[in-house]
């Protein structure tokens, strides 16, 4: 069965300029992702889908597919993955070529492994709409706080104000690297009641929206290289 990956890397990126081919460690960030793919073996094909000439470019370098750039409709800050997955998804049904498995991977994935994907493979089961990674919070979320534009600061959940952190029920948040998809299962959302999970720790994960983020995720990542 011919599986898909699709590595979303629109060229805009705000707060991190050219954040998807930034150097990290010696290669642009989105080097990890197109070579987790590919050393993993699973997929027909390991596509980029890009508005940006550079990015496709190096991504070519990297051995990855651009058949086609992405369109105006999905290049803007408002566009979600799931559109970008389904205009990707629509243009190869136009060259006759469907494919019952499909991989998003994020591009800014530098902790991610081969090995996590082949294990969320395993786990994407004829009625199951996806698989993805989480990982816990590192803090009880039912003992969180809010505070008020007066610094006045408020449980929001106070009935919990009592009850030990080690008898409150584990949470987790989605890790953000990669979705493993069925087409047809999928509707409004990339996880759904018909999902099912890998759970990551907090060293192999590391969300990159600012310098900071960067600069985490460049000590987990030498940290889990040693």
């Amino acid at each position: 069965m011919p599986r898909l990956a699709i590595i979303p890397a629109r060229g805009g990126s705000k707060r991190i300029p050219r954040k998807n081919i930034k150097n990290f460690h010696g290669k642009p960030i989105i080097a990890y992702s197109i070579e987790a793919a590919l050393k993993s073996g699973l997929f027909y094909e390991v596509m980029l889908s890009t508005d940006d000439v550079e990015i496709k470019n190096i991504s070519l370098e990297l051995g990855a597919k651009v058949p086609f750039l992405r369109s105006e409709n999905t290049s803007n800050d408002t566009a979600t993955t799931l559109e970008v997955i389904r205009e990707v998804l629509e243009s190869y049904k136009k060259e006759d070529r469907t494919f019952d498995e499909v991989c998003c991977i994020y591009p800014t994935a530098p902790l991610m492994k081969s090995s996590h994907l082949t294990a969320g493979l395993d786990l994407l089961e004829n009625e199951i709409a996806s698989v993805f990674p989480v990982v816990p919070f590192s803090f009880p979320i039912l003992r969180s706080l809010k505070v008020d534009e007066d610094n006045f600061v408020s449980m929001n959940w106070p009935e919990y104000s009592h009850t030990r952190s080690q008898d409150l029920p584990a949470a987790y948040h989605d890790a953000g690297q990669w979705y493993w998809l069925r087409p047809e299962l999928i509707s409004n959302s990339l996880y759904s009641d018909n999902s099912k999970v890998i759970i990551l720790s907090e060293m192999e994960v590391q969300d990159i929206d600012n310098e900071s983020d960067w600069k985490m995720a460049e000590v987990k990542w030498e940290m889990g290289n040693e």
